[in-house]
């Protein structure tokens, strides 16, 4: 049981656009599920365009409106709306809105993604991106289009 507002591990995460909470860690379910919260994602933030090796993705719009890129597919979702981001599919996506977004994130399977986004909240001097998303099984593409200059 993970409470409202609670993280499975008992402090919230972030990668400076956001409130990550963990719902479902990679060893709760054997390593074929990771499920995160993530919270007051702000117009303008998001993750660079990217893809995984070997995780499918899945978004659920809780709240506000998130703009997503998934391969040459571009939608703007709602609260109530999901979409897929399929492995080997790049993918990214950002709020919209006027309000912060609010969305619930799985991985399946968990893959390094607990991993990844424990590490990504700490600088990487001397690596570059590509090279730290690769130690994660995934490929950094390039920035995010939803991403303000």
């Amino acid at each position: 049981m993970v409470g409202a507002g609670e993280d499975r591990f008992g402090h919230p995460h972030t990668l400076g656009f956001s409130t990550l909470l963990f719902k479902v860690g990679t060893s709760d379910a054997g390593g074929n599920l990771f499920v995160i919260e993530h919270r007051n994602l702000m117009a303008g933030g998001g993750p660079a365009l990217h893809r995984h090796w070997s995780q499918d993705e899945w978004f659920y719009v809780m709240g506000g409106e998130v703009a997503f890129e998934v391969g040459e597919r571009k939608v703007t979702l709602h609260a109530g709306e999901s979409v897929l981001g399929p492995r080997q599919i790049p993918h990214t996506f950002g709020a919209v809105g006027a309000t912060p977004a609010h969305m619930l994130i799985a991985f399946s399977p968990a893959g390094k993604m607990e991993a990844y986004l424990q590490d990504a909240a700490h600088p990487h001097p001397g690596v570059s991106d590509a090279e730290f998303f690769r130690r994660y099984e995934m490929d950094y593409l390039g920035p995010s289009p939803f991403w303000k200059s």
